[in-house]
């Protein structure tokens, strides 16, 4: 068990006055069963559910009043109730209509209770018009694969772990964060493979832990399909997205496929509700607020990048780089990026977005933009020269602010410089590991 940012976010939610029950969202693998046992030592008693089992569904089927299911839940559990403050957690919650129906009571009448739930499905039956949903009733935290910080933290990297931290972040502490964070890149943030890597480094010994959550995703294709012939197109998307990812793509045809952009659209949109992918669609906006422009084609995003580089036999390439951005057409760099910057916020479950221009003769695209305030920020992921930064340019002739940010294997370093018509701009090149805290260094420039 290793440090994850959700348990700051999960005592925070203990502490509130007008505490909701919790929704725990995040893919199947990602560690919240672990996250919330940790969590649970704060507590005098802690009660699990897993309501895979039928034993601990069939609580949930007898349409008890509240108080009489939490006694029914005690007594099943060998359980006083007298212990001290109450955990209750219900894992894979979406396999009873009946136990999402009753988070609602939980808040009205048992509001003593701490009560969290999770499952990798949820989404399929978070649906406002579902009659068992809570709306209203309930708060919601995400979970993603671990982050940098987190990987630092579960390596015993301390010492870098503070220097990452530290604002600005220290030149001499580069090499090695950069190094570290290729191993991160390299490795991923699957908590199973973080921890197996911590034990055992090689590789080699990694390959079967990839197989088997790889694995495991296909073998949830019959809890997301909606019939045989969708689970063989899920099939398809889940084995097709690892080398798709980062990459803007077409739904008809995906993966080289004969597959119709309807069946795709519905495969890919399934997977995104289970988090094993995201679809990023991209945004013409140059002030607040960003709107994602869903007719246009989006960007793939894969659960994690550890995964891509097993799937895509990338890894060995680790060791030959000083630069993410010099192999593999600069798309694991990007990928990494979107990969921190969505797990940098737990509460909601907004998606990075990037930036467009597409007119005849005049395209451009700008990595990533993120808002801060009232200003939007240009994000490039880039190894060049400041003057390759063309559609970064473009950006900036059309924004009312000139503030910029680079990611990149460089220094960390504040330039001011020219567009090529002569617009003076600000130009924020950030180590690319420092993703994660881009929103912390948007302040940092403001100052």
């Amino acid at each position: 068990m290793f440090y994850r940012k959700v348990i700051t976010e999960l005592r925070n939610w203990a502490a509130t006055d007008h505490r909701k029950p919790l929704i725990l969202r995040g893919a199947r693998q990602v560690g919240k069963t672990t996250a919330v046992e940790m969590f649970s030592k704060d507590f005098g008693q802690y009660v699990y559910l897993n309501l895979e089992k039928y034993e601990d569904a069939n609580i949930f089927n007898r349409n008890l009043a509240t108080e009489e299911l939490i006694e029914a839940i005690y007594f099943f559990k060998n359980i006083s109730g007298s212990e001290g403050r109450t955990l209750l957690f219900i894992d894979e919650i979406q396999n009873s209509p009946q136990a999402m129906a009753q988070m609602r009571y939980f808040y009205e009448s048992a509001k003593d209770i701490y009560v969290i739930s999770a499952g990798s499905l949820l989404k399929r039956v978070m649906e406002p018009d579902k009659p068992a949903f809570p709306v209203g009733r309930v708060q919601y935290l995400f979970m993603y694969p671990l982050t940098f910080e987190e990987f630092l933290a579960a390596t015993g990297e301390e010492k870098a772990a503070a220097y990452y931290h530290q604002i600005p972040s220290p030149e001499f502490a580069r090499p090695k964060l950069i190094k570290l964070f290729h191993k991160y890149t390299l490795v991923g943030g699957m908590p199973e493979i973080v921890e197996r890597h911590t034990q055992k480094a090689d590789l080699v010994s990694l390959s079967e832990v990839y197989e088997g959550l790889l694995t495991s995703f296909q073998e949830d294709v019959g809890k997301y399909a909606r019939n045989a012939a969708m689970a063989h197109v899920i099939n398809h998307a889940i084995a097709s997205a690892p080398l798709e990812a980062g990459k803007r793509v077409k739904f008809s045809g995906f993966g080289s496929s004969s597959y119709k952009s309807r069946e795709m659209g519905e495969a890919l949109r399934t997977l995104e509700s289970a988090m094993i992918v995201y679809l990023l669609y991209p945004s013409t906006a140059t002030e607040p607020p960003i709107r994602p422009d869903l007719r246009k084609s989006p960007r793939l995003q894969f659960l994690d990048t550890g995964l891509i580089n097993y799937v895509a036999g990338l890894q060995e390439f680790f060791f030959k780089t000083t630069d993410l951005h010099a192999f593999y057409q600069g798309l694991l760099a990007e990928h990494i990026v979107g990969q921190e910057l969505l797990a940098a916020d737990l509460k909601t479950s907004r998606k990075p977005t990037f930036w467009v221009r597409e007119k005849k003769q005049s395209n451009a695209e700008v990595d990533f933009i993120v808002q801060s305030g009232r200003y939007i920020f240009p994000v490039e992921v880039k190894a060049g020269k400041t003057g390759t930064l063309r559609s970064l340019h473009q950006f900036v002739e059309r924004s009312n602010h000139p503030f910029t940010i680079r990611l990149w294997a460089g220094p960390l370093e504040r330039i001011e410089a020219f567009t090529p018509t002569g617009k003076p701009y600000t130009l924020l090149n950030l180590p690319y590991f420092l993703a994660g805290k881009i929103q912390d260094y948007i302040a940092w420039l403001m100052e």
